[in-house]
Parts: structure tokens; C-alpha cells; sequence
């Protein structure tokens, strides 16, 4: 099988994976009261103290995110040039909303996901990824901010439904990926600019995707929010782990969130 078939089988394939895993089928949540919400408002989340994050801190540049997992820790930077993404998570994680969930869907050469509430305290087999905190967030995207290995990205629904792009309210992504030929990079800037001309790669965003890897197929199509600076590590040790139905693991791997600027 030459280069070209087997990279997009494999794009295709874990697009299809995505499509089915992260939401980008049903990550939005269909819970009652969601429709009533408009994108992006938020809902009063309270924290172990019961104070609503009105109350919280409100400078968020340069802010960092450490998540503590069983497997070791991973501290994440957010971007300040998606702003509403930023805030968002901020938010979700100073009032405790990440604590105790599971990463619930976790695919190996491709990214873990979280941030599904209905996670917490899931029994063996359940089926996740269909929760969230009622709203949704508009898409930032940024050609500065690709899916290399590491990078935070927001999970959504598919464009069936989600035309916008709107992201998942707490649902994210890692990014795992594996490194991509020269040939393989100008496939997939080919295909991102069917839908954004003026998109190319910078040979910096290149070397990266060579060397270290990622998840092209999705840039420009998932908000990426941020990135792992430190703890890469940990990344491939849930992605190494076993898992069974709808890729959940079959250890559970639960998070703690903390801001720690």
C-alpha cells in the first residue's frame, strides 16, 4: 500500500473514530434545558466552597493547568488567543467540575478525551461521552495552533448538527498523533484549504509535525485551546493502557484539575 492510501485510510479511519468517540457524533449533551441555553452563556457552577464562579479570578493570561492522573501529572498551558475557551475551562476547573472524571475514551496513535461529567463514579461499562455543562462554546479557531502532539482541543458534535463548529462546554482532547512524512503534511494542507485558501503550514509547524507528531487531519475543523508543557510522558501512558468498549479503559483513569499560575 503506497504512503498516500495509507496515510488517509488512517485519517479517515480515526476521523470516523472521532466522529464516533468524541462527540463529534454526540458530544454535545441532549440533556433537557441544553436548547434554552445560548452558545457560549454559562451556567452557575459551584465550587467546594458554594461560591459561583462570578466569584473567581479574572485575570486569566498565561494561565497554567495542572492534571493530576494515576499515571503521574501533566501541567497545560492555555492559549490567551482563544479567549472564550480559556475562560471556560478556567472556569470549569476553579469550581471543581473536572474533579474525579475519567479519561472515558482514549485511542492509541490518536488522543485521550475527558470531560464528561457523567464520568464521575461511571460503573464498568457504561456508556460516556454524551454530558456537559448545557452550552456550548463558539469556535476560535487559530492557524498558529495545531494539533501537534500535546496540544488541548475542544470536543464537539459533528457539522451535521453543529455547522458552526461550536465546541463541547467541558469535553477536550489530547492530542497523540505519530509523525507525518513531507508528503503526508502537504496532503492534509491541501485538504485544510479547501475550506480555508489562505491556511499553509510554516516550515516551524512542519519540523513539528515530522518530528514530534500530532493530528493534522483535525486542524482548523476542532478549537485548539492549549497545550501540554510538561508531562508529555503521562500522555503516552494512558494511551498505552488497555481498553474495551467505546475505547474506554478498562482501568479507570480519573483527573484532578487546579490552576496553578
Amino acid at each position: 500500500m503506497n504512503s498516500r492510501l495509507s496515510f488517509w485510510g488512517f485519517a479517515i479511519f480515526s476521523f470516523l473514530l472521532f466522529m464516533n468517540a468524541t462527540g463529534c457524533k454526540s458530544q454535545e449533551p441532549t440533556n433537557s434545558g441544553a436548547s434554552n441555553l445560548t452558545i457560549g452563556e454559562p451556567v452557575p457552577i459551584e465550587n467546594k466552597d458554594n461560591q459561583t464562579n462570578n466569584n473567581m479570578q479574572t485575570d486569566h493570561t498565561n494561565t497554567r493547568i495542572k492534571v493530576s492522573t494515576s499515571l503521574g501529572d501533566m501541567v497545560i498551558r492555555l492559549y490567551d488567543e482563544t479567549p472564550q475557551h480559556r475562560d471556560n475551562f478556567i472556569k470549569l476547573v476553579e469550581a471543581g467540575f473536572y474533579n474525579d472524571l475519567l479519561f472515558h475514551r482514549c485511542i492509541r496513535g490518536f488522543m485521550a478525551q475527558g470531560g464528561d461529567p457523567n464520568s464521575r463514579g461511571a460503573a464498568p461499562g457504561a456508556q460516556l461521552g454524551m454530558g456537559g455543562p448545557g452550552y456550548t462554546i463558539p469556535a476560535e479557531f487559530n492557524s498558529n495552533f495545531i494539533h501537534k502532539k500535546g496540544a488541548l482541543a475542544a470536543a464537539r458534535q459533528g457539522d451535521f448538527v453543529n455547522p458552526t463548529k461550536s465546541s463541547s462546554g467541558s469535553q477536550f482532547y489530547i492530542a497523540q498523533g505519530q509523525p507525518m512524512t513531507d508528503a503526508q503534511i502537504n496532503q492534509v494542507e491541501q485538504y485544510v484549504k479547501q475550506k480555508n485558501p489562505n491556511f499553509a503550514y510554516t516550515a516551524e509547524q512542519r519540523e513539528v509535525y515530522k518530528t514530534i507528531g500530532g493530528t493534522a487531519q483535525l486542524d482548523m475543523d476542532y478549537t485548539v485551546f492549549g497545550e501540554v508543557v510538561e508531562g508529555l510522558d503521562v500522555l503516552d501512558k494512558i494511551l498505552s493502557m488497555p481498553t474495551g468498549a467505546g475505547d474506554r479503559p478498562v482501568q479507570d483513569i480519573s483527573m484532578k484539575m487546579e490552576v496553578i499560575k
